[in-house]
């Protein structure tokens, strides 16, 4: 878990070592509904690899990713034959229902930590989705207070493309109070003249919240998963996985 939202182009280099397909059951749940999709609209693709996957696998329709993180998009837009966009949702606004799927992966909804940010991201979906369409996204859950081990799980050493050492150290800002979970990630390398530190809050929102902020953007929740092997959610469950649709 490596905030997205980072410019700096050698920590975008090295996003996918610290997050490696293999090791992403998101991207194992996602694909499959981005190939059998003929539009896909991926928010917050971050250096796009579900797309570029997607069409080194064959897929032959429109593929399009927005993020709005410089760097990320520079790694993305390696991949030619993909639609990259600068920008926040709010960049596709007014596009009309172009979109028969749109996704967001790497828990990036919960980089939208306020009420009228989580509006208007929805808006913005619903516009762009074709009326049988579906917009499938996660959050954690947070009845299991994942972060409290973050400290552990999202410290890590890894090698960028030169063979570069690169070590990442969490840091979750204690208290927690309410909703909103911040940390620290510290980027340190031999070859750097200084450390990179990235700065992030999360928002974790429970299935309440989330079915009355769709339901406000005229979306109804279609199917409800805790993992990714499509288990149902419970209280012990990680995640939140969302796909929803237009309501009736």
């Amino acid at each position: 878990m490596v905030d997205r939202a980072f410019g700096e182009a050698r920590l975008a280099a090295v996003y996918d070592q610290f997050n490696p397909w293999e090791g992403r059951g998101d991207f194992a749940f996602y694909l499959p509904l981005v190939m059998g999709a003929g539009s896909v609209l991926d928010v917050g693709c971050g250096t796009g690899e579900l797309l570029r996957r997607a069409r080194r696998d064959g897929h032959a329709g429109r593929l399009c990713g927005v993020d709005p993180a410089v760097g990320m998009l520079e790694v993305a837009r390696g991949q030619g034959d993909v639609e990259w966009v600068l920008g926040d949702a709010g960049a596709v606004r007014g596009w009309g229902r172009e979109f028969e799927l749109v996704v967001m992966t790497g828990h990036a909804f919960q980089q939208l930590v306020g009420d009228d940010e989580v509006r208007s991201l929805f808006e913005v979906i619903a516009s762009v989705l074709t009326d049988d369409g579906c917009f499938a996204f996660e959050t954690r859950n947070p009845l299991v207070r994942e972060w409290e081990t973050w400290n552990r799980r999202y410290s890590d050493v890894v090698s960028d493309d030169e063979g570069a050492v690169v070590h990442c150290v969490c840091r979750v800002t204690e208290p927690v109070a309410g909703d909103l979970v911040s940390f620290t990630h510290t980027f340190t390398c031999d070859r750097w003249d200084r450390p990179e530190v990235s700065h992030s809050t999360l928002r974790f929102l429970d299935r309440d919240g989330l079915a009355a902020f769709l339901s406000e953007a005229g979306l109804v929740v279609a199917e409800q998963f805790g993992d990714w092997d499509r288990s149902p959610v419970t209280a012990a469950s990680p995640e939140i996985i969302t796909v929803a649709r237009r309501g009736a």
